[in-house]
């Protein structure tokens, strides 16, 4: 696979349309649910594995694993609502909305269980999933996360990107987090095809999920996940520090920690090797 390559035939699916799944109310909120954008590889019979994508990314994002990983799993990858081609409904949201959200689709897709893993936010949901929904989860891979991470300047950055309409003004500093530098200057073709789909990233939703994110805080959760988890993390990562993932392994029962060398943010791309033989092992795990 070449990875600046965003073209693969794998991504020519249509735009599902939008929809509201289900509505519920939570105190003062309605929740409603959305049809996330999502595609598969893998045989429909294999175990299935639901992987979701950083803040900012989409499914390509996951595009130097799945070829591998699909050999062993039917792999979902699935956009965020307000990032790709996923619907961008009216916010604020919060990580439980994008929670139930991955929920849905595994209600649509006639999946009771699966494991699910995910990089940055997509780790995010990744923690909310296994304290919240047990009964929809295998094992778990939350990848480069966090379990609370307001101190970063959140509401700044969306601010940002909604007087520009666009994340152009953000790009450059995002993407510098999230591969090492000799990494960047070695693949320039690497840091174009993650820039560009930063830049593709709908504004709006872009900045709802910087407030979900803002407001976030699982650390209370982490203790109720009894799923296998296996938690990685990147060892020269600026944006989630090795000890935001210290904290979640050290907090859910039974969690290995692994920590992949001379990685940034995005440890998939940097090492997919690497990351798949984690994959691998813990879900295969007996």
């Amino acid at each position: 696979m070449v990875i600046g390559d965003t073209h693969d035939a794998k991504f020519t699916s249509p735009l599902l349309p939008y929809g509201l799944l289900a509505e519920r109310g939570t105190g003062s909120r309605t929740m409603t649910t959305v049809e996330l954008h999502h595609v598969i590889d893998g045989a429909d019979d294999a175990p299935p594995l639901l992987l979701g994508p950083s803040l900012g990314t989409s499914t390509a994002v996951w595009e130097p694993n799945v070829e591998v990983l699909a050999e062993h799993f039917r792999v979902i990858r699935y956009d965020h609502r307000g990032q790709g081609q996923s619907p961008v409904p009216p916010g604020p949201y919060e990580i439980a909305d994008l929670g139930r959200d991955v929920i849905a689709l595994l209600d649509r897709l006639g999946i009771e269980r699966a494991s699910v893993g995910g990089v940055s936010l997509g780790g995010m949901i990744v923690l909310w999933l296994g304290a919240h929904a047990p009964e929809r989860v295998d094992r778990l891979l939350p990848m480069c996360t966090s379990s609370y991470i307001a101190q970063a300047p959140w509401a700044e950055r969306a601010a940002a990107v909604r007087e520009a309409g666009s994340t152009e003004p953000i790009a450059d500093t995002v993407v510098g987090n999230w591969l090492t530098p000799d990494f960047a200057s070695e693949r320039p073709e690497a840091r174009e095809w993650l820039r560009a789909q930063l830049v593709a990233s709908p504004p709006d939703g872009y900045a709802e999920c910087c407030g979900a994110i803002e407001r976030m805080d699982l650390r209370d959760d982490l203790r109720r996940i009894q799923a296998p988890t296996l938690v990685v993390s990147g060892s020269d990562d600026p944006s989630t520090p090795a000890e935001h993932q210290r904290v979640i392994a050290d907090a859910i029962p039974g969690a290995r920690l692994e920590t992949i060398a001379d990685a940034a943010h995005l440890a998939n791309v940097q090492h997919p090797e690497a990351v798949n033989a984690l994959i691998v092992d813990h879900l295969e795990a007996i």
